[in-house]
């Protein structure tokens, strides 16, 4: 979804992190190609991974189709974006290669010294920290593992940085629960929870401050794993130390999409990856809400915390 949002939005966000993903428009709308082609998660058919196995010459014709008929952002705006990728030597569920085929499809757009790309972590599918979580080779719930390895930190820092060094106490903020239904009428309908979660620095109640966007991964959201992810993917700490609001927004699992994976494939929307789609034009109205409100007027009745 990150990739997804990025290129949708070129002219809006600056860069994106990546940990176990794959090009735009990977799927193409099938989900069959979502999970043995771009993913290892199918429960019937065999993984079809292998080295050029999402047909990135095919991913960017389309890409720039898409942004010729204006769906998403002209395609020269990546340009300007630093992004840092990360795949794990032991992930099986996103393996190397489809995130080689990532960053094929991102040289096409954007020049290497503006790209960093981490290949030697020996960890499963999850979010590396160097403070929580699961062992580093573990594959399991909630996907948040300890491999001593600030990967929050790391992406921060290549995208905005260099940063002040992160708060290694109590945080100063405090974390807001919102309404989704502001930005999404019947979020439940459309794999998208009712609350979602923003996390303000003190430095930041007066308004002013950078705004990063942390997608979760499929079973990461507040349903599966409650707030784990919102409080531990490492995010918060650098935020408060460099005037940075970080929104969480949050998916629900549907008959459609049982592991509250955000749509990447057309579960719910066939215009899921371009501007319009349900759920990107939803998170793009939260960051527009973000940069022109006051904070405290999309609390959650009773959930400011």
């Amino acid at each position: 979804m990150a990739v997804q949002f990025e290129v949708a939005f070129s002219r809006t966000v600056i860069g994106a992190g990546v940990i176990a993903g794959g090009p735009y428009f990977c799927a193409q709308g099938s989900v069959y190609a979502a999970t043995t082609t771009c993913s290892c998660t199918n429960e019937f058919f065999s993984c079809r991974v292998r080295p050029r196995g999402t047909r990135v010459p095919d991913l960017i014709t389309l890409t720039d189709w898409f942004a010729a008929s204006q769906s998403i952002d002209p395609t020269s705006a990546l340009a300007s974006h630093r992004v840092w990728m990360l795949s794990g030597t032991l992930d099986s569920v996103v393996p190397q290669a489809v995130m080689n085929d990532l960053l094929t499809y991102y040289r096409h757009y954007i020049d290497a010294n503006r790209i960093t790309y981490r290949r030697n972590l020996m960890a499963e599918h999850a979010m590396p920290t160097d403070s929580y979580g699961n062992t580093c080779a573990t594959l399991g719930s909630p996907y948040i593992n300890n491999c001593n390895d600030d990967a929050a930190g790391e992406l921060l820092n290549w995208i905005y940085g260099p940063l002040a060094a992160r708060n290694t106490g109590t945080l100063s903020g405090r974390f807001i629960a919102f309404d989704q239904s502001e930005f999404i009428a019947l979020p439940t309908w459309h794999g998208m929870a009712d609350t979602g979660y923003l996390y303000v620095p003190a430095s930041c109640e007066s308004g002013g401050c950078r705004l990063h966007v942390a997608f979760h991964g499929c079973q990461q959201n507040q349903d599966s794993i409650g707030t784990l992810f919102i409080r531990h993917a490492g995010y918060n700490a650098w935020a408060d130390t460099n005037r940075m609001l970080v929104l969480y927004p949050q998916t629900l699992a549907t008959f459609a999409n049982p592991n509250s994976c955000w749509d990447w494939w057309a579960y719910d929307d066939t215009r899921y990856a371009q501007k319009n789609g349900r759920q990107m034009a939803a998170v793009k109205r939260m960051v527009d809400r973000l940069a022109g409100a006051t904070i405290a007027l999309i609390c959650r009745r009773g959930r400011c915390t």
